[in-house]
């Protein structure tokens, strides 16, 4: 961690030596002050500011002083009386900077950047103007700070993470790499430091690069289902499936009811056309998970390849039925957590919207969708509605595409198939990849008897489920590495 040393750098400061006209007061100060003997730092520094209440070097020594002795209160209160005095008096803005910093407050900046003005090379100014940049997720300025702290910060773990998250943030994957080098350079042993340096690697398409980050974990008597995982995803994109498979294998049987592991295996298999030898495993996962929606789908996809559209139907039809869900709207769904899930909240925020703005087709919309996700019936009147708000949101919109897509849905549910393959044909022309108006025609269209189309369809929406699986994946460690990394602590 990034480590200020508020005493001993403070009485280093060049502000802080004493000078002819302090006759004394300041050099017993910083001797108590040396000695760690802060009860006598406070009394002689309370006295001195007494007698010279206009001297800016002994309000900063009576507030390093009372930072000693844990009165910070007091402390901030004496540096900014020093800054009064005099605005760039760089060992009070050096002391107020870092109590601001300690307490995680953003009045650190603006000091830490009059320091800057005053000592440009300053590198723990650096360091902790680029912590509080990442902790605001200002990356770029981040950046620019973290490279400026230059060498204090390659033994700080913490430091090293925030950097490095930036860097990926920003694409910039060569230099993340670099950093988290730095790190495993460390604390080598730790599994996780060097996950998340082969996480960056597999993003920068240097697989092998990644095995053999991993190779030091691989070769322990027991590696971790984790290590084993992304183990597996290096080998297959360096193209050495064999390794790929045996290592998921061994990562299954480690864990076995982690789905994400089958998921990653009929990912292989569908690459390399192993259809059936996927749909096997899935199978075993859904004997411990049979609740899986997410198997259900990718077993779907395979059965698709094998042009058994019937079992895929009906897997892709389980999955709906399992987490109906997946299917909703990325808007509705925001709404709804913006309501943290109370689906009543959103509807009258909807509904107080629409009130002022009758004619906003997107509004329209999300009411037509947050009915039908409270589970609006044909007949109710939530549900005529839905029918009502969603048929005003094409009508005002034609080009909504969600606002075909939950039409299309409430007339799969009053059984109107003609107006469902109607809207999720419209939905669809204006979004070929909406994998929601896609599975909804299907549905549509087999309800209607009309079959001929649907294996073709099943393909596109396989393909378009195999595409969003692939996307995921890349989500998944994108978020190793930015979203599951903790901020750095804060210099002390």
């Amino acid at each position: 961690m990034i480590h200020l040393g508020l005493m001993l750098t403070l009485c280093a400061s060049t502000d802080l030596r004493a000078s002819d006209r302090t006759n004394g007061q300041a050099e017993a100060i910083m001797a108590a002050l040396r000695a760690r003997d802060f009860d006598t730092a406070v009394q002689r520094s309370r006295e001195a500011v007494r007698t010279a209440p206009n001297d800016p070097q002994l309000w900063t020594l009576h507030g390093i002083a009372l930072a000693n002795q844990g009165k910070r209160t007091e402390a901030l209160e004496a540096f900014e009386r020093a800054l009064t005095i005099s605005p760039n008096y760089v060992a009070a803005l050096e002391g107020a900077a870092q109590l601001h910093y300690e307490a995680g407050s953003r009045q650190a900046v603006p000091l830490l950047n009059r320091l800057l003005r005053a000592r440009p090379a300053d590198a723990t100014a650096h360091a902790m103007l680029a912590v509080l940049e990442y902790r605001e997720g200002n990356c770029e300025t981040a950046v620019g700070h973290f490279e400026q702290a230059g060498a204090l910060i390659d033994s700080q773990l913490d430091a090293l993470h925030a950097h490095a998250t930036c860097l990926v943030r920003l694409k910039k994957l060569e230099g993340a790499i670099r950093v988290f080098q730095h790190a495993v350079a460390l604390r080598g042993d730790d599994p996780r430091e060097r996950r998340l340096l082969a996480a960056v690697q597999l993003m920068a398409e240097q697989p092998q690069d990644a095995v053999a980050t991993l190779s030091p974990l691989l070769e322990r008597s027991q590696p971790d289902a984790e290590t084993l995982a992304l183990a597996s995803a290096a080998y297959e994109q360096a193209g050495d499936t064999p390794n790929a498979v045996s290592t998921l294998r061994q990562a299954i049987l480690l864990d076995p009811k982690n789905i994400d592991l089958y998921l990653d295996f009929a990912t292989i298999a569908f690459a390399h056309q192993s259809f059936p030898v996927g749909i096997e495993i899935i199978n075993d996962g859904l004997v411990l998970q049979p609740t899986a929606a997410p198997l259900y789908v990718a077993r779907g996809i395979l059965y698709v390849q094998l042009a058994e559209y019937d079992k895929a139907e009906a897997d892709f039809e389980k999955a709906n039925e399992l987490d109906p869900n997946q299917s909703l709207s990325a808007a509705a769904q925001g709404l709804a957590a913006a309501q943290a899930n109370d689906l009543d909240g959103a509807l009258a925020t909807v509904r107080g919207k629409l009130a002022q703005t009758p004619n906003d087709a997107f509004l329209l919309y999300l009411q037509a969708d947050v009915l039908a996700q409270k589970g609006a019936e044909p007949g109710t009147s939530d549900f005529e509605a839905a029918l009502v708000s969603a048929k005003k949101a094409v009508s005002l919109q034609p080009a909504l595409a969600p606002a075909h897509s939950v039409l299309a849905k409430l007339y799969l549910q009053a059984q109107q198939y003609r107006e469902a393959i109607e809207q999720c044909r419209r939905a669809l022309a204006i979004d070929p990849k909406d994998q929601t108006s896609l599975y909804r025609l299907i549905q549509a269209l087999r309800k209607a008897g009309e079959r001929a189309e649907i294996p073709d369809l099943l393909k596109r929406l396989a393909s378009l489920r195999e595409q969003a699986a692939q996307e995921e994946r890349e989500r998944n460690r994108y978020k190793l590495v930015v979203g599951d990394t903790p901020p750095a602590q804060r210099p002390r």
